[in-house]
């Protein structure tokens, strides 16, 4: 085994018969794995919305790391790489899961803690798709109250983006929530915690800008003047979390919600690095994706927390969810959730969380073209991932067949719970996915490409339907003996096609 530490800031590696490789960004998992074709990425700019790390790893026990950004390109029988940090190449560790390893024990080693319990246990309800910007006390409590008279279990409810006054102030806002307090001990009362959308960004004519402006608490331009950035909701102040006194300020704002309301946790949202740049001024010069580290840095706080956009940090406390999925089948639809929550994984970012059931891209999310089929299947694809979450109330968009399959999804979920959490405790010793790519659990049995199913831990295989108008789908069995939720077994190693009637997740148990 060799781990070599090159001075230079390049490198460039032949590729090896049957070489298959995973990392960088998330947002690329359906481009997963590189080799066998030309690709390319530069980690240094947009990341795609979603969580990215200063890693490659091979299944012949390879990896690259680098603590700052790099560039990489596959192409031409070999791998090259550049940034401005030194490159670090290990080899030597034989296959995908023995270089996770390595390059774990290495570079993020795992905390032992795990984020709130209650997430892996039970199904989230975050409100974004059915409340989009007009959340309000009563509809947070319909909706809850709606969930449990249907019979789904009670678990975290989000409540997004503009239920507060001017970003930055993060104060409810009085006529949308004139009392706060009675809807939380409402919601605890019912078995749910609250959960609060926040960002990084401060509304320039906000309270909260004139308090933190003359401080010098606010990230600057290269020209020394407050940074005005446009985002998805307009134009704002950045919080520059690189300076020690502007992540106490924010942790004030958030701890006195939890005290005054009873708050449980917070979806820190933004701090994509497209939103700063390479020469914008900070107490602690930054790249831009050191500056999404940073507010991501701000979130381990709360056990109870939630992230969409991350630079390194794997092996920490924090949730990772999928950025936006857009209400299709293909695409950056349902067909991207499988590839892209393996990347998490092999990212390191255990405690993962598919996008919002149907789609969480709201502008391809209309109720006039609403495909009930793609709802179930998004629903029973997130099922046995660590973590689920709805949005859109499966009651008022589907009928009742189709909302019971969404039912029995969330209720499946729930039932495997407790398995789940014992994944994360795993996770959190170990540093190892709970949701597995096949070639990590079983290497050398051909399966890198398999990019439709998943391990969930080491003995659970996932095979979900992510294709229109499906009623069969081949599955890619391991050696083993494999008993399926249908009751059936199967002897492999075996590619068989199965029965996937609308009602069915297929999965397997390895005995």
């Amino acid at each position: 085994m060799t781990n070599r530490e090159p001075e230079s800031r390049e490198l460039e590696i032949g590729l090896l018969p049957g070489e298959y490789w995973w990392g960088g960004r998330v947002a690329d998992g359906k481009s997963m794995p590189y080799g066998a074709s030309a690709f390319g990425a530069d980690l240094s700019g947009e990341v795609g919305g979603n969580q990215a790390a200063p890693l490659l790893i091979s299944n012949k026990g390879r990896y690259i790391w680098s603590e700052e950004p790099f560039s990489f390109r596959f192409g031409e029988g070999a791998l090259s790489a550049s940034g401005s940090g030194a490159l670090r190449f290990g080899d030597g560790h034989g296959d995908l899961r023995e270089a996770f390893r390595a390059a774990s024990r290495s570079f993020f080693p795992p905390v032992p803690d795990v984020p709130e319990e209650l997430l892996f246990t039970a199904p989230q309800y975050n409100l974004w798709i059915e409340l989009l910007y007009e959340p309000t006390q009563d509809k947070v409590l319909q909706y809850a109250r709606d969930l449990l008279d249907r019979g789904f279990p009670p678990g975290v409810i989000m409540i997004d983006d503009n239920w507060h006054e001017p970003y930055g102030n993060w104060t409810f806002h009085s006529g949308r929530f004139p009392e706060p307090k009675r809807m939380v001990d409402e919601l605890h009362a019912l078995g749910f915690q609250a959960m609060l959308w926040v960002c990084p960004f401060v509304s320039p004519d906000s309270a909260a800008f004139r308090e933190l402006e003359p401080q010098g608490l606010l990230l600057k331009d290269r020209e020394g003047k407050t940074a005005i950035r446009k985002w998805w909701n307009g134009y704002s102040a950045v919080l520059d979390c690189t300076d020690p006194r502007a992540v106490a300020w924010i942790h004030g704002r958030l701890d006195a919600l939890q005290a005054a309301y009873g708050i449980d946790g917070f979806k820190l949202d933004a701090g994509d690095p497209e939103f700063y740049e390479p020469d914008d001024r900070s107490a602690v010069p930054a790249t831009r994706a050191g500056h999404c580290e940073a507010w991501a840095r701000v979130g381990l706080k709360y056990r109870l927390n939630e992230y969409r956009a991350c630079w390194k940090l794997a092996g920490q406390p924090l949730v990772q969810r999928l950025k936006d999925k857009r209400h299709e089948w293909e695409g950056d639809g349902l067909g991207a959730v499988i590839p892209d929550g393996l990347a998490q994984g092999l990212l390191g970012y255990a405690y993962t969380c598919p996008d919002m059931i149907g789609g969480g891209e709201f502008s391809s999310f209309r109720t006039d073209r609403l495909d009930q089929e793609l709802f179930v299947r998004y629903a029973q694809c997130s099922a046995l991932f660590p973590m689920m979450q709805f949005s859109a109330a499966p009651w008022r968009v589907l009928d009742e067949e189709h909302m019971g399959y969404c039912l029995d999804a969330a209720r499946l979920h729930a039932r495997f719970g407790g398995e789940i959490l014992a994944l994360a405790r795993q996770a959190a010793d170990t540093g190892e996915p709970i949701m597995r790519h096949m070639a990590y659990e079983f290497p050398g049995t051909g399966l890198e490409t398999v990019r439709d199913q998943f391990m969930l831990g080491g003995t659970l295989l996932v095979a979900p339907v992510v294709t229109r108008g499906a009623r069969a789908r081949r599955v890619a069995f391991p050696p083993g003996t494999w008993e399926g939720d249908d009751g059936s077994v199967v002897v492999g190693p075996a590619n068989l096609e199965i029965e996937v009637p609308l009602s069915r997740l297929p999965y397997y148990r390895k005995r």
